[in-house]
């Protein structure tokens, strides 16, 4: 991915739309990192009525979100230790607590099941980061992905500029025609027609990487956006060998971030079938690798083990 097409889909993510809620506290101010010094204020605290302009800030700087319980030991220690790391990036990030006490509902959306848990939001999408602590060389590796991820995506901001001001960011070059017709389709929620012109992209030029992984995603999203989770989860539970509640829980599985989770449910899945019904599954398998992105070692183990489970 490269940083001129940043609205093209993030690998990994999920996007925010279902989740906005209506603006509340300003976003502190971002600079683009060219002049000052920049100070890293203390984490935010995260809410839902302020989650808007915390995922519009996300667009210009990179936001790190621990999820935490007050009455949890190891979430105090682990934003200490967060605080003390971000702060080596000179404002390279925006560091926020979310309590799950006070905050039932991010934590359902963001399918919080264990604290402390830290997440990133990037472009407007969140991605997992890691569950439980680790310790700060650990940390410090993950965030360093983190800032790779947002430069690809043309997310170059930093905090607090010397005039507290954010600054002008460049104009990004043009999508090509089709990619620039699905991101508009995107953007009004017409799923249907943003894949129509990721398809058309495709006819035009079959290794057009860009735009199969927009089309996959767009899929994920066309599919899941209506989906009632709890229904979704125990119609799976209830007939562990029906392909479509499988296919169905494994989109909602990648969507809150547990990869391995709705790879590995597909992969079983294959053991357990024949004919089209296989063939069915492995197609989605590499439409949700196309989605997280080959570089991700999460789809290089799921390669080999599909690779495994079909031969």
């Amino acid at each position: 991915m490269t940083s001129q097409n940043h609205e093209a889909p993030l690998r990994g993510s999920v996007d925010l739309s279902q989740l906005l809620g209506t603006a509340q506290a300003p976003a502190a101010p971002v600079s683009d990192g060219t002049g000052g010094a920049t100070a890293l204020p203390a984490p935010i605290v995260v809410t839902e009525q302020g989650l808007q302009d915390l995922a519009q800030q996300s667009t210009q700087v990179p936001i790190l979100i621990v999820f935490l319980s007050s009455a949890s030991p190891a979430s105090k220690d682990l934003v200490e230790r967060m605080r003390a790391v971000v702060a080596r990036y000179d404002g390279a990030f925006v560091l926020g607590t979310c309590d799950i006490d006070t905050q039932a509902g991010l934590a359902q959306a963001f399918q919080i099941t264990a604290v402390p848990t830290v997440m990133a939001l990037i472009a407007q999408r969140p991605a997992p980061l890691f569950q439980g602590n680790a310790d700060d060389e650990q940390i410090a590796g993950i965030l360093d992905q983190v800032l790779e991820v947002a430069r690809q995506n043309g997310v170059t901001g930093r905090v607090g500029g010397a005039d507290g001001e954010a600054a002008a960011e460049p104009e990004p070059e043009p999508l090509p025609p089709l990619h620039q017709e699905a991101y508009d389709a995107i953007e009004r929620e017409d799923f249907a027609a943003a894949i129509d012109a990721y398809d058309r992209a495709l006819r035009e030029n079959p290794k057009d990487a860009e735009a199969r992984a927009g089309r996959a995603q767009v899929g994920l999203m066309e599919r899941s956006r209506l989906a009632d989770l709890d229904a979704v989860r125990k119609a799976a539970a209830d007939a562990p060998d029906d392909v479509d509640a499988q296919l169905a829980v494994a989109d909602l599985d990648l969507m809150g971030g547990k990869v391995e989770d709705a790879f590995g449910r597909l992969i079983d899945l294959v053991r357990r079938t024949a004919g089209d019904d296989r063939e069915r599954i492995r197609t989605r398998l590499v439409d949700l690798f196309e989605v997280v992105g080959s570089a991700d070692p999460r789809v290089g183990a799921a390669r080999a083990a599909l690779a495994s489970a079909l031969f």
